[in-house]
């Protein structure tokens, strides 16, 4: 091995770690609490030790060269070996400790607290770092293994990952409880598209699942309005100015409270799974192995879970 290798640092590696997700100095600066110049000179003495470049500036984009994607897989190893060995050491106190990083699509920032909370109650000294992202983002975090485990929806082909699907995650219609759709008795989903549609932004996993399965049924919606999170398209569909597909669990005390109405679309619930996913071959620390195996053998539990969150959602219609 190079000597210069040897002489890495963990602060470099971590710093590189995040200009490689944000694509951005002054981004990885602001979420490690560095001056943009600091992050630079780490970047400059890491390709000093590499002995190559590690980024490139296309237009204005920044790019990972070869010997960036290598140290980015090398460097993922580093730390996860770091943490499992930390898991390790506290087993061998006798408890399980240690820190769960999960990464989560927005529409599941709803259930998955209540999901971990159930997990904690048999894990009390294990912590959480949870970062909620949209699909695309989410994909790309798993490309470069940043997380422990993901939950998404919509699993990617690639890379090669392993996934548990383990809940449903129904996407409903919903409308302003005066608004005039709410007095039929039944509806096709191209009778919504006389009403402007509350949309997420392009990245969003339930646009796009949205907009594949309105192709599919041949419902058209020829006035969109692009909102930035769930929360936003809530609001806007209470402020009357559209409708919106949303997953229940994200309208569920709208819903209870009957502010919004789930409209009677035959077409609707859009039946989606939410799953845990990880790369394939890829270690898994003591905490996030046994998340994992909780998810996997505590189905009950979980589904009485959702079942209360369903109950939530069955408010005045």
């Amino acid at each position: 091995m190079r000597k210069s290798l040897m002489r890495m640092t963990l602060r470099q590696l971590q710093v590189f770690r995040s200009v490689c997700e944000s694509r951005s100095y002054s981004r990885a600066a602001e979420e490690m609490a560095l001056t943009q110049p600091a992050v630079s000179l780490q970047i400059r003495q890491l390709e000093e030790l590499v002995g190559q470049p590690l980024f490139e500036y296309i237009g204005k984009k920044l790019y990972l060269t070869d010997a960036a994607e290598a140290l980015l897989k090398a460097s993922a190893d580093i730390f996860g070996r770091l943490e499992s060995l930390d898991m390790q050491l506290s087993n061998l106190r006798g408890s399980l400790q240690g820190q769960l990083n999960l990464a989560i699509e927005s529409s599941a920032k709803y259930f998955v607290p209540h999901l971990f909370a159930a997990f904690r109650r048999r894990h009390p000294e294990v912590s959480l770092q949870l970062t909620v992202v949209n699909h695309s983002l989410a994909v790309r975090r798993l490309t470069v293994s940043r997380d422990d485990l993901l939950i998404m929806s919509q699993v990617p082909s690639e890379p090669a990952v392993e996934f548990l699907p383990f809940l449903n995650n129904p996407i409903v219609a919903v409308a302003p409880a005066d608004h005039p759709l709410c007095g039929r008795e039944s509806l096709r989903l191209a009778d919504l598209g006389a009403w402007p549609l509350l949309i997420r932004e392009p990245g969003s996993g339930t646009r796009r699942a949205i907009e594949e399965y309105a192709h599919q049924k041949r419902a058209h919606f020829s006035q969109t309005l692009e909102l930035g999170s769930s929360e936003a398209q809530v609001e806007g569909v209470l402020a009357g100015l559209g409708l919106a597909l949303l997953p229940r669990h994200a309208v569920r005390r709208e819903l209870a409270l009957g502010t919004l109405r789930e409209l009677p679309v035959k077409e609707l619930p859009l039946q989606r799974s939410w799953c845990v996913v990880y790369g394939r071959g890829k270690r898994l620390s003591p905490v996030a192995a046994a998340f994992q195996a909780f998810i996997r053998e505590e189905r009950a539990e979980i589904n009485a879970l959702a079942a209360r969150f369903d109950a939530d959602a069955r408010g005045p219609q």
